[in-house]
Order: C-alpha cells, then sequence, then structure tokens
C-alpha cells in the first residue's frame, strides 16, 4: 500500500472543541497536498472547510451530526443534516443516541439514524457509536441497526471519549456488518502500523487529527523510495 492509498483512507479532522482557526485552514492545505479522501471541521467552521477546498472535487468535506454527545433530538439531528448538507457537505457522521441504545430502546435508536439517512438522500451517512462506552454486545446491537438504517458506514468514536478505536472493536464491528456497510476506525489511530492492521482488519477508512496524521505522512515521506508498505 502506497502513500496516495493510505491518503485515500484518511478523513482529516479538525473538531475539537480548542481546534483553531489556523488548524483548520493546515487541514485543508494538509489534504490538497497528500490528496486525502475527505476532510472535518465542527459546523460553524464548516462552510469555512468548503471554501478552502472547493477547487479540489477529490477532497471532499464531511459534516458532523449531533456531535459529539448524539443526545440532540432527531428532528434536531435531521436539521443540522439538511443545514451541512445545503453547505456543500459530501458526507455525513452522525452520533448514536448512546442513552436510547444502552437503555434497549431500540426503535428509537433506529429511527434516529434512520431519519438522518433519509434527510441525507443519496450522501453517505456514517454512524458514530462511541465504543468506548459500550459492551461487545450493544457493539453489535448498534451495527445491525444502522445497517438496518442503511448506513454507508458504521465508525468507532468521536475523538472525545477516553479511549478511541481498537483492533478489537473495529474487528467485531466488520464481522458483525459484513459487506453491508464499511468500517471507519476514529480516534486512538496513531501510526501506519495500527491503520495497516486495522485496514487487514476490514477497516476502510480513518479519522485522524492534522497533528497525527502529519507524523503519519512524514514518515511515510522519509520511506517513500520503498515501493509499498
Amino acid at each position: 500500500m502506497n502513500i496516495q492509498e493510505i491518503a485515500r483512507m484518511i478523513d482529516l479532522s479538525c473538531v475539537q472543541a480548542n481546534s483553531s482557526i489556523e488548524e483548520i485552514k493546515e487541514v485543508a492545505e494538509f489534504a490538497i497536498k497528500y490528496n486525502c479522501i475527505c476532510t472535518f471541521a465542527l459546523p460553524a467552521h464548516t462552510p469555512m472547510l468548503v471554501e478552502l477546498v472547493k477547487d479540489y472535487p477529490e477532497v471532499m468535506v464531511g459534516g458532523v451530526v449531533g456531535f459529539p454527545d448524539g443526545g440532540a433530538t432527531t428532528a434536531g439531528k435531521v436539521a443540522e443534516a439538511k443545514e451541512l448538507i445545503k453547505i456543500g457537505v459530501n458526507e455525513v457522521d452522525m452520533v448514536i443516541n448512546i442513552a436510547w441504545l444502552k437503555s434497549k430502546q431500540y426503535d428509537l435508536v433506529l429511527n434516529d439514524i434512520k431519519s438522518v439517512v433519509e434527510a441525507a438522500g443519496e450522501i453517505p451517512v456514517k454512524v458514530i457509536l462511541e465504543c468506548h462506552y459500550l459492551t461487545d454486545e450493544e457493539i453489535v446491537k448498534a451495527c445491525q441497526i444502522g445497517v438496518e438504517a442503511g448506513v454507508t458506514f458504521v465508525k468507532t468514536g468521536t475523538g472525545w471519549a477516553p479511549t478511541g478505536a481498537t483492533l478489537e472493536n473495529v474487528t467485531l464491528m466488520k464481522e458483525t456488518v459484513g459487506d453491508a456497510c464499511q468500517v471507519k476506525a476514529a480516534g486512538g489511530v496513531r501510526d501506519l502500523e495500527t491503520i495497516l492492521a486495522m485496514n487487514k482488519a476490514g477497516t476502510t477508512r480513518f479519522g485522524i487529527g492534522i497533528r497525527t496524521a502529519k507524523a503519519i505522512f512524514e514518515n511515510l515521506e522519509v520511506s517513500s523510495s520503498e515501493s509499498s508498505y
């Protein structure tokens, strides 16, 4: 897997509460330089990100919905998704309602996700499970509901929880969804070795912050004389 193939699996994110405007600009510049597949900022900064990458159609912009806690009303999530799509996002990453899931209110969870999927239309939706707070059984159930709702990806987390993606949870998620949808790992993906191991387990997209991405790609460039990794 070469540097271009790695870049086309990277969702470059700048979605922390203290992410600065300069860092968002850096995300756009970095994504353009390496041809990363998608970029993310918090909703208030998404219009700026759309403008920064508008001349580079291969670099998409994603929007975050119900971020980071998933506790917004379903109507609020739908409205947020519609607003972000109007702004120009190419993908939507929405946070599951964790309390409903853990309380086994599965019909509410399904309606919550399905409502956003329907509002998004042809725009792909990734549902964020926030695995840190879930048991294996809850991860499996969330994946099953996501597939039923029609999501394009199930995603490990927001990057805001105390722990991030693990090889164990992405493996479990892929085993659950099979070919019905894809798996995205976010949070805790710190190096190339982790990306390669998770990719081998079936993960096809990685949410990585700008600081981590810079370190990974610097190492890739150092090794660029080699044809593959």
